[in-house]
């Protein structure tokens, strides 16, 4: 694979660049790292990752993401605050800005793929203004063999260029920075911002489009794993659930940790070639894989030293709490490559109440797991966030509403779907929160107990096992579970005051009814029967 210049540049032409001071084909880590600490982008740890910054945003900005609206995706695209419209003759002029911009800047290609399943999966071609960037995509995408030729015409391009800020007034921007996603032209544009997140979940977002719109295949934002017999398992839920604590397991390999799709009959696959995982308050007592692939060719972002060494503090949230690393997935030693299993034989949906509510474990049914699904609920407690003194609900659309294109009832019917399909499917909902009273009053589940729900379920414990339905939620929830207290199973008998726990329980309801409103349209009978009773207390 040549990585001249004039090589690179024929491949770029059809993105509308005819020249650039120097371009740096398919570099390998070694030497992305060395550009990056050339080019003052960063600095290196003691354990040889590269430390850089996002600089002013250090998470993905949504109200500054765009869909280019034309005949293609007019009648197709969820509108509104999720997808905002973007004219497609602003994108030009902001394309030819962008090359413009780029015309006299060193830039970095890189070409590889997204989606671990031949069939299903993107060619990607990405150029980068800076080399950590491209080396997040190195980490971050799935890689070519050496010596492949990817003299291909892309599935999909990005142009990233945080030092370019669109005029607002002039190019139909809100601010100066943005990502605009052209499914027509089959290209995103990034500009303004230097959070390497943007570009990952810029085509996430374009995989939830393309995938279930085109492929019958379901995009998931989720986890997954899989067993020693083959069995996979993959989990949902929203940040602070415990999604990637509860997914990581010795025992099971890891599939990925973010995002996958589910193909109408060859099972599961992974998106991505790498892992994109929180490091505040990182130990390795707690995250041992993720403290383990912290090494060279790894990128921690917006972290601080330890004074007067190179030793990363993790503690330190001087920056952002949202700091982070990037690493590619064969850095964790049970990673499954490649990245493809089974269809799932257990579906857990993740929450943490922090009312207290709901069970610690129960089986959905298929109108409980589609209205679960489009819920996407947990709850953020005092402390997680400036101004938030008592615990509040948040709903997320299928765990992941902000990467949706399409209406979210695409994506939960398609789920009722797969569960017709695979007869044999599990649905759990697993609450890592309260028990015994809201948050302020009762305790949070420990870590301990959930693993050996979780355990149970994954293990056929549970089979022969009597359920009860919720009064209020209709969720199953079962007598006893292998080495979990019993007293603990039913939330209510958890709480001193049985007629509090009705009252708040009846108030979750209410809201989970509340949030759905916006949907309630669009969805069939069926998921509409998995809605919560918010009048059926107990007597």
């Amino acid at each position: 694979m040549q990585n001249t210049a004039a090589n690179a540049l024929d491949r770029l032409a059809p993105l509308g660049f005819t020249q650039a001071a120097q371009v740096h084909l398919n570099l390998t880590p070694a030497e992305l790292v060395e550009h990056a600490l050339r080019n003052g982008e960063g600095t290196l740890t003691d354990t040889g990752a590269l430390m850089a910054d996002t600089g002013k945003f250090t998470g993905r900005s949504p109200k500054d993401r765009f869909v280019v609206k034309d005949e293609n995706t007019a009648d197709s695209v969820w509108w509104g605050d999720i997808n905002i419209p973007f004219a497609p003759d602003k994108f030009d002029q902001l394309h030819a800005k962008m090359v413009q911009y780029l015309v006299d800047k060193e830039l970095y290609v890189r070409e590889a793929y997204a989606g671990a399943n031949a069939d299903y999966q993107l060619k990607l071609r990405v150029v980068n203004e800076q080399a950590w960037h491209n080396l997040f995509c190195y980490n971050m995408f799935l890689r070519p063999e050496e010596g492949a030729d990817t003299t291909w015409t892309p599935d999909f391009s990005i142009i990233c260029a945080p030092g370019f800020e669109a005029d607002p007034a002039v190019d139909g921007t809100r601010q100066p920075n943005f990502a605009i996603i052209n499914f027509t032209k089959k290209m995103i544009l990034i500009g303004g911002t230097g959070y390497a997140g943007e570009m990952k979940k810029g085509i996430f977002g374009v995989l939830n489009y393309l995938l279930p719109h085109e492929k019958n295949t379901l995009s998931m934002h989720c986890s997954a794993n899989v067993g020693k017999d083959g069995d996979t398992a993959v989990f949902f839920g929203l940040s602070g659930t415990g999604k990637t604590t509860l997914s990581a397991d010795p025992n099971r390999g890891l599939i990925g940790d973010d995002e996958h799709g589910w193909t109408p009959d060859a099972g599961i696959f992974n998106f991505e070639g790498g892992c994109y995982a929180k490091v505040i308050d990182l130990s390795r007592e707690k995250e041992p894989q993720i403290w383990d692939a912290i090494r060279f060719g790894s990128i921690v972002e917006n972290t601080r030293f330890i004074p007067g060494t190179h030793t990363v503090d993790y503690a330190n949230k001087s920056v952002t709490e949202n700091t982070r690393t990037a690493y590619p997935i064969n850095f964790i030693d049970n990673a499954i490559e490649p990245s493809v299993a089974d269809a799932p034989q257990n579906i857990f949906f993740l929450t943490a109440d922090a009312f207290g509510v709901l069970p610690p474990i129960s089986r959905l049914d298929k109108s409980h797991a589609m209205y679960h699904f489009m819920s996407g609920y947990t709850a953020k407690v005092a402390g997680t966030e400036m101004g938030i003194t008592e615990p509040q609900t948040t709903f997320s659309a299928c765990f992941g509403a902000v990467f949706l294109p399409l209406h979210p009832t695409k994506y939960a019917e398609m789920l009722g779907r797969k569960m017709d399909e695979n007869p044999n499917v599990n649905v759990w909902l697993i609450n890592t929160g309260w028990s015994g009273g809201s948050y302020g009053v009762g305790s949070r589940m420990k870590l301990g107990y959930t693993r050996a729900m979780i355990t149970a379920a994954l293990e056929g414990q549970l089979t022969d096992v009597a359920f009860a339905k919720h009064p209020i939620f209709g969720v199953e929830v079962p007598a006893s579970v292998p080495n979990v207290p019993t007293e603990i199973l039913d939330p209510r008998n958890t709480w001193a005051d049985k007629e509090g726990y009705d009252k708040t329980a009846a108030s979750l309801a209410e809201k989970f009814v509340t949030n759905f409103r916006k949907y309630a349209d669009f969805a069939n009978e069926e998921i509409l029967a998995g809605a919560p009773k918010s009048d059926a207390v107990p007597a």
